[in-house]
């Protein structure tokens, strides 16, 4: 299965200058916050793949204005062709805004979906804004990861963690891919392809272990700044 993992800023060569048939080989796109709704739609209209979301902290409009054609899979764990995928948005708490929770509102989310990851037999797959704790962060408040993430890593093991947030231009030093455990983190700024070692059926549905849905409370700050 041929992933293509987008975050952050829209890649000229997927919108812009898109050429027909560019994305024809992508079996699952995975979109990692920060991206206009449009794009989004864009990418699921012109392939022929399925596409999971989570939101960014700058995805404000999400609410009022989804992706057309896409999933959100925030805070919900689903499979694609027996691969299962956890999703978690949003970044760190860093002053008042949409899609930024506190360290201890993350690990909270995480608690809600242990049942369903321990049904599902695992997870092979987390897509995230933020970053994990030291892989891949930085140190200023706005862009630093989730040390409940780096948990989540050593307690599940997925095959990759994938996420945005951290823009490669901010420092030339960022690094694309670490490994943590046998796990590949990799930051999908504007684009990440990578192959997943099972056969893909495209018509094959999407299976929800869950149905979770985020305390009122969550949305307050969101609904103020639309």
């Amino acid at each position: 299965m041929k992933i293509l993992a987008v975050a952050d800023v829209e890649c000229p060569a997927l919108w812009e200058y898109y050429v027909r048939g560019r994305l024809d080989d992508y079996d699952l796109i995975l979109a990692c916050g920060d991206l206009k709704a449009a794009y989004l739609t864009f990418l699921v209209t012109m392939s022929h793949a399925r596409l999971l979301y989570v939101p960014g902290n700058h995805d404000v409009t999400y609410p009022s204005n989804p992706p057309e054609g896409c999933e959100d899979i925030d805070c919900q764990l689903v499979s694609y062709n027996g691969v299962r995928i956890l999703g978690l948005g949003g970044s760190l708490w860093y002053h008042e805004g949409p899609y930024q929770i506190t360290e201890k509102q993350m690990k909270r989310r995480i608690s809600k979906l242990r049942r369903a990851i321990k049904k599902a037999g695992g997870v092979d797959i987390v897509i995230t804004h933020a970053p994990p704790r030291g892989l891949g962060d930085m140190n200023d408040p706005a862009h630093r990861g989730f040390e409940s993430f780096v948990s989540l890593i050593e307690e599940y093991h997925p095959q990759f963690f994938i996420h945005g947030h951290t823009h490669m231009n901010y420092d030339i030093r960022i690094p694309q891919v670490l490994n943590h455990g046998g796990t590949q983190v990799i930051n999908a700024y504007e684009r990440y392809e990578f192959d997943y070692p099972v056969p893909c059926d495209r018509a094959a549905p999407l299976v929800w272990f869950t149905r979770h849905q985020e305390p009122k409370e969550f949305y307050e700050v969101l609904r103020r700044w639309q």
